[in-house]
């Protein structure tokens, strides 16, 4: 048989013992608000001066499936960089819905891409696969004078709603 003693604790000690494992703890909460900060910072890409970056998400503040931001306000010059913040995504320009004389624009799945918007109007966008649902995005160059052309294009499912907003806030100053 074993016999256990157990000797009575000393308060010095008890309290030496608290303040050692408290001063871990506050170094292990210091490193991982250390290490959150460093990841928040790569997660979320930097602009430039007179760029734009939009987010390809499969979720966002807004739902699922979602360009972030879904409305981009730019200058003629400015660059607008999309970023798949998630994989399977891509960036397409919606058809009627580009300023006179503004080529279309596609986006590989899965890749960033870049355009430099250099007419003033509105640029709407979509992501392929996702564009019924909703995916779909604007961006107001200057002044947005095709806003009555782009008005006018005809969107599945839930782009339909998506774009109305859109295109109410753009012709917002």
């Amino acid at each position: 048989m074993i016999e256990v003693t157990a000797s009575p604790l000393e308060p010095e000690t008890v309290q030496k013992d608290l303040m050692s494992f408290m001063k871990s703890l506050m170094i292990v909460g210091a490193v991982l608000a250390t290490t959150q900060a460093i990841a928040r910072e790569r997660a979320a890409p930097q602009a430039t001066p007179h760029e734009r970056i939009v987010q390809m998400r499969n979720r966002g503040a807004s739902g699922f499936f979602v360009f972030e931001p879904s409305l981009t306000r730019a200058m003629p010059g400015d660059t607008i960089r999309f970023v798949p913040t998630d994989m399977g995504h891509d960036v397409v320009a919606v058809p009627g819905m580009l300023p006179a004389g503004v080529a279309p624009f596609k986006g590989e799945m899965g890749q960033a891409f870049t355009i430099k918007v250099t007419k003033s109007g509105v640029y709407g966008f979509k992501c392929t696969p996702h564009y019924a649902m909703g995916m779909v995005g604007l961006i107001v160059v200057g002044k947005p004078i095709n806003l009555a052309a782009a008005a006018q294009v005809d969107h599945p499912g839930k782009a339909k709603q998506v774009f109305a907003a859109l295109l109410a806030q753009a012709a917002k100053p």
